[in-house]
């Protein structure tokens, strides 16, 4: 910028000290748990249902047992006015082995933890995450459901195409016409299509809502529901932008949030 304007060495210095500052914050900012509430309307709903929507906690080694243990908190001061946390893949991300003790800290929350495994989950093995989610009293949906409370839900795992995908016509019969019912899939992709097929929400993450600028900009090119909640003729699409972080351990412009989704009768 010097070569084609002049800039005093005050002004220099402030710009550089601007880079630390930045870091320092956007560190702290993503370390820290924000909760955000939405109110969820629909027409047969059997009774009041809060769920906590979270994605993309990354364990690794970087953010390693210490994040589960600050996320395991954060829903034990939830549970005494949330009923159920759904966790939309990659619990953790692939940069360290999963150990069957790794997620313990989960095992003391008050309220049941489902978790549907997303792309990042199969970097460690599946086999390891599974193991630890299970040991820790997880719910595991792949590709299969369960009820809740006058809830459908069902867990779509992600897939590299090593195994055969879930048809819609199985997408289409596991839904049920007197529930809520509900979608977990890790990517926010086939909202539309759920929607035709019979699902009332769908429950996503991945995109970390692109994490810190510039990237959020990009995000919102590569991924047209980038973060937040969407409504579209009665059906919702919740699109969280995750608990950890990919790769760098910061934050900027995006929050590491936990979604309260508030299920009310219509």
């Amino acid at each position: 910028i010097k070569q084609l304007i002049g800039i005093s060495l005050f002004a220099v210095c402030i710009l550089l000290a601007v880079v630390p500052i930045l870091g320092v914050y956007s560190y702290f900012h993503a370390h820290k748990l924000v909760v955000k509430e939405h109110t969820l309307k629909f027409d047969n709903l059997k009774e009041e249902v809060n769920i906590v929507h979270l994605s993309d906690i990354h364990f690794g080694a970087v953010r390693h047992k210490k994040i589960i243990n600050h996320v395991a908190d954060k829903l034990n001061e939830l549970s005494d006015r949330c009923d159920i946390a759904i966790v939309s893949g990659d619990l953790a991300d692939g940069s360290c082995v999963v150990k069957e003790d790794d997620f313990q800290a989960f095992k003391k929350v008050n309220m049941p933890i489902v978790f549907t495994p997303g792309n990042h989950d199969f970097y460690p093995g599946i086999e390891n995450v599974c193991r630890a989610a299970k040991k820790a009293g997880m719910i595991i949906l792949d590709d299969e459901k369960m009820e809740f409370k006058g809830l459908n839900i069902f867990g779509l795992s992600f897939t590299f195409g090593d195994k055969e995908d879930v048809s819609n016509e199985q997408l289409k019969q596991a839904t049920d016409e007197d529930a809520v019912n509900i979608i977990n899939y890790h990517v926010p992709y086939g909202w539309d299509l759920f929607t035709r097929l019979g699902y009332n929400l769908q429950l996503s993450g991945h995109t970390h809502g692109g994490q810190f600028y510039p990237m959020r900009w990009f995000c919102k090119l590569m991924f047209k529901y980038n973060m937040g909640i969407f409504e579209k003729n009665g059906s919702y699409l919740s699109v969280t932008t995750g608990v950890g972080s990919m790769d760098t351990p910061m934050r900027l412009g995006t929050d590491s949030e936990l979604v309260i989704l508030k299920l009310r009768k219509k």
